[in-house]
């Protein structure tokens, strides 16, 4: 049995998660989804590591998943305690050095939005397909009723480890997201881990659209590393 640790993007709460959690669950592991304190000004990036290895408690046989914006809080927590396997779903790469803040320009972000959305022509303020390009109707509209601020404290200081974390790391790409592009998150990915995402279908929200799917990637992950360690 693993544990399975989910760590949140930005201002999302563990409800997002709720799908993904049952089936890992039905499938024989624990299961911790992570709660931030995103809305809380007073909390930066120390703080949400803190956080989560308080969840993870003393639990062992760590898969951690990070999402989003998670993906600097979820590699925190890897050089924290001990994690047999991260993998950065469609998440963002730190670098050593940078901020949140500082990574949207750093990566290029901005043009390759620009371009998705002239490929897309979707609307400026089109959130639902920014973000739920695929996830079924009734849980866009259950997503509505967990608003989460996300506070501007975290993207302020630098991502505080000089090197990756020493821990196996996969990065699964949701090749269908319009908020992080799959071609400039391929790019960004090979150019700061140095490895070929691996890619599913889904939005920016593959825990709601596809949340079956995703479970069997995280599995087969999971044996990968049990028969090649």
């Amino acid at each position: 049995m693993a544990t399975y640790v989910l760590i949140p993007g930005g201002g999302a709460d563990p409800w997002y998660w709720h799908l993904l959690v049952d089936e890992l669950r039905d499938r024989g592991h624990d299961v911790v989804a992570v709660d931030l304190p995103s809305d809380d000004d007073s909390a930066g990036l120390a703080e949400y590591a803190d956080a989560a290895v308080e969840a993870v408690g003393d639990r062992e046989n760590l898969i951690v998943v990070a999402h989003s914006l998670g993906g600097f809080t979820g590699t925190l927590l890897c050089d924290r305690v001990k994690v047999d396997l991260l993998v950065m779903l469609q998440a963002m790469v730190p670098k050593p050095g940078e901020s949140p803040g500082e990574w949207w320009a750093a990566t290029g972000y901005e043009q390759a939005r620009r371009e998705q959305d002239e490929r897309d022509a979707r609307a400026p303020d089109d959130d639902r397909t920014l973000f739920y390009f695929d996830t079924p109707p009734e849980l866009i509209a259950e997503a509505a009723k967990h608003p989460r601020g996300q506070s501007a404290t975290p993207m302020m200081k630098p991502w505080p480890l000089a090197t990756w974390p020493d821990v196996p790391t996969r990065f699964l790409l949701a090749r269908d997201d319009r908020f992080f592009p799959a071609e400039f998150l391929r790019r960004v990915v090979q150019d700061r881990l140095g490895i070929v995402p691996d890619e599913m279908p889904g939005d920016h929200m593959p825990m709601l659209s596809h949340p079956k799917t995703l479970a069997d990637r995280l599995e087969k992950y999971r044996l990968d590393l049990t028969e090649h360690p």
